[in-house]
């Protein structure tokens, strides 16, 4: 099996890394500095330095690949804040948070989807449930929940033009990482688990059906 990681140097991306090759795979992972390359590299992934931010640093991704058969792919790569709607979001904040959850990913799928279609493969979105219009309390976590709605529209906008690969958007649940921090009550062992065992037993007949949004133990959301 070959599985593209992009962005995965910490955290859940991290932790995919290290389930895949445990299991035996081939693993390409992406990371932006030396320091989460040599961690990848130690556990045996195969390593390419990507900026997601960089649109220049991702186009590099169609070439790099040229040839290979992507059986699943994860888009992981995200950042978060807090910051509410009681005052307006800097423009700084808003192109940070947009361009590393939404244009990143973006820039990524024409790069990465046609070497995810050669193997019949899989593509999956580190998404969120704040992403979620019919599930909004509140206003904590403001931009975030924009970028998270807009990147589950492209995926679903850009499914139809990659037949014969099939995206997944996951909500990988409140994940104990540096973002999640450490009073999530899910670590990142059992969030992957979840998430790899359901890509395991996603059934597809035919054409690509409507991308799924999925909880990180398999569950659908009942609404978007």
């Amino acid at each position: 099996m070959n599985v593209l990681l992009i962005g995965a140097s910490r955290g859940i991306g991290f932790e995919f890394a290290r389930q895949y090759r445990e299991a035996g795979a081939r693993v390409i992972a992406t990371a932006r500095d030396d320091a989460g390359l040599q961690r990848l590299s130690a556990l045996g992934a195969e390593t390419m330095q990507l900026d997601v931010t960089d649109p220049a640093s991702v186009s590099a991704l169609g070439w790099k690949l040229d040839g290979e058969k992507i059986d699943v792919a994860v888009y992981v790569a995200g950042v978060f804040s807090t910051e509410g709607a009681l005052s307006p979001p800097t423009q700084q904040s808003f192109d940070r948070m947009l361009h590393t959850n939404v244009l990143g990913a973006m820039q990524a799928i024409p790069q990465v989807a046609p070497w995810v279609e050669a193997a019949g493969g899989q593509f999956a979105f580190i998404t969120s449930d704040m992403g979620r219009i019919g599930g909004v309390s509140g206003s904590r976590g403001w931009l975030y929940q924009v970028s998270k709605a807009a990147l589950n529209m492209a995926v679903v906008a850009a499914q139809p033009d990659y037949p014969r690969a099939h995206f997944v958007l996951f909500h990988p649940g409140w994940v104990q990482t540096d973002m999640g921090t450490a009073a999530a009550p899910l670590s990142p062992h059992d969030s992957v688990a979840g998430m790899r065992a359901t890509l395991q037993t996603l059934k597809y007949q035919g054409k690509a059906p409507t991308v799924p949004f999925l909880k990180w133990d398999g569950t659908p959301f009942a609404t978007w």
